[in-house]
């Protein structure tokens, strides 16, 4: 990913309680950034990373990600004790993600056109992610087009490698409850797609998505203290999962 200096802090964005915000950089863009020193630290930007990493092959539209050059300076201006606590913790690298003008928010539940909502499903049951219910459905239009946006909640296992890396077959065999999702609808028609969908994936492609993750993220774990190491981890998570149908929207059948 392309490093770009913040030379700005704009607002925040307060959803959730990892208050990322919405910066300007020394490119001209403008960004939301997700703090590493949030919430549960760099293993959400880590996941947001290999998510949207995914969604891109998959042919779902996400923005742009960047890594974000954060300097202690900016937050001697910043009146918010909240914001200048988290700015002064995320002096470094953090993840941005271009910021849509004129985009808005999907509300409620949303039919999707040419396969796009089973696609987002399937997806999202790989990954494991809890987060794009009707209440909150994480997706944005712009220009008319559909946009997935925020999964940090994706890939939980890696929040129990405190005490080293675990069991890729545990991953593999977990389950994925699609009821309550926004594209739950879609469940018939994520499984017939299920052979297409997989065939875009492999080792090659999660080499590749790890890749993009910035070596400062990949903190160390017993059993993969260097960065390569735990890419490597990761890399095995994925495929044990790819090679398994129990986490299927709608169950093993």
């Amino acid at each position: 990913m392309p490093t770009v200096a913040v030379t700005r802090y704009v607002t925040p964005l307060r959803e959730g309680g990892s208050l990322p915000g919405v910066v300007e950089g020394d490119d001209l863009g403008t960004y939301v950034c997700k703090f590493r020193g949030a919430g549960q630290g760099a293993k959400v930007l880590v996941a947001e990373v290999i998510a949207s990493g995914l969604a891109t092959r998959l042919g779902l539209r996400t923005p742009r990600l960047v890594v974000l050059e954060l300097d202690a300076e900016l937050a001697r201006y910043e009146a918010d004790e909240e914001v200048q606590d988290l700015l002064v913790a995320s002096v470094g690298t953090n993840l941005g993600i271009d910021f849509l003008p004129g985009s808005f928010g999907v509300d409620g539940q949303v039919s999707a056109a040419d396969d796009e909502g089973a696609r987002v499903l399937w997806l999202d049951a790989f990954t494991a992610n809890v987060d794009r219910s009707w209440r909150n459905p994480n997706l944005l239009l712009w220009h008319g087009d559909l946009w997935v946006i925020d999964h940090g909640a994706s890939l939980y296992f890696h929040h129990g490698w405190r005490s080293g890396v675990g069991d890729p077959a545990k991953f593999a065999a977990q389950p994925w409850d699609e009821s309550g999702h926004v594209f739950e609808t879609c469940t018939d028609r994520a499984r017939e797609l299920d052979s297409e969908i997989a065939a875009a994936l492999g080792p090659d492609v999660f080499a590749d998505v790890l890749a993009e993750v910035p070596d400062l993220w990949l903190e160390p774990v017993p059993g993969a203290e260097t960065p390569d190491a735990l890419r490597a981890a990761y890399v095995e998570f994925l495929l044990a999962r790819l090679g398994t149908r129990q986490w299927l929207p709608g169950g093993a059948r």
